[in-house]
C-alpha cells in the first residue's frame, strides 16, 4: 500500500513538471529563382486576414534565406500545431518590401505564397487559400512567381 502511494505521488509530481509541448518544424524550400541576387524573405502567418502583407508587418515569424544556386531553404522550429500560411519575397535589392512596377500594382521582384502556382487580380492571395495545417514536421515547397 505504501509503495503504491509513493508511486502514485511520484507519477503525479512528474506530470506537474512535464511541460513537453507538441511542437513541430516547418522547412520552406524555394527553387527556380530567376537569379541569385539579394535574399529571400520568408514570412509565416497564423491568422486570417494577414495575407497579402506587402509591407511584412502582420507575420507570425519571419526569416531571411540566403540564395545559393538560385534556391534557398529556411526552417522554423518549435511551432505549435495549427494553421499557417507562407508568403515569400525574392528581395533582390534587400530593402525588405515588395517593390511595384511603374504605374502597375504588380511586383517587380518575385513573390510566392503557399498553395499558389499563380496569382492576379481575379486570384488574389489570401490566408484561407494559402493556409495549411501543421501537425507534424513538414517540408513545403513554394513557387516564386515573377510578373
Amino acid at each position: 500500500m505504501e509503495k503504491t502511494l509513493i508511486l502514485g505521488l511520484v507519477l503525479f509530481v512528474a506530470s506537474i513538471f512535464n511541460t513537453t509541448t507538441d511542437s513541430h518544424s516547418l522547412t520552406v524550400k524555394v527553387a527556380d529563382l530567376q537569379n541569385s541576387k539579394g535574399t529571400v524573405l520568408v514570412a509565416l502567418y497564423n491568422r486570417d486576414g494577414t495575407i497579402p502583407d506587402e509591407h511584412f508587418k502582420d507575420y507570425y515569424k519571419k526569416k531571411i534565406g540566403e540564395i545559393v544556386d538560385r534556391k534557398t531553404e529556411v526552417t522554423f522550429n518549435n511551432l505549435p500545431q495549427g494553421t499557417y500560411a507562407i508568403s515569400i519575397l525574392h528581395d533582390e535589392n534587400n530593402n525588405g518590401k515588395v517593390d511595384k512596377k511603374f504605374m502597375l500594382p504588380l511586383p517587380k521582384e518575385g513573390v510566392g505564397f503557399s498553395n499558389y502556382d499563380d496569382f492576379g487580380l481575379s486570384n488574389r492571395p489570401n490566408f484561407k487559400k494559402a493556409s495549411f495545417n501543421l501537425s507534424k514536421d513538414t517540408v513545403v515547397e513554394v513557387k516564386i512567381i515573377y510578373k
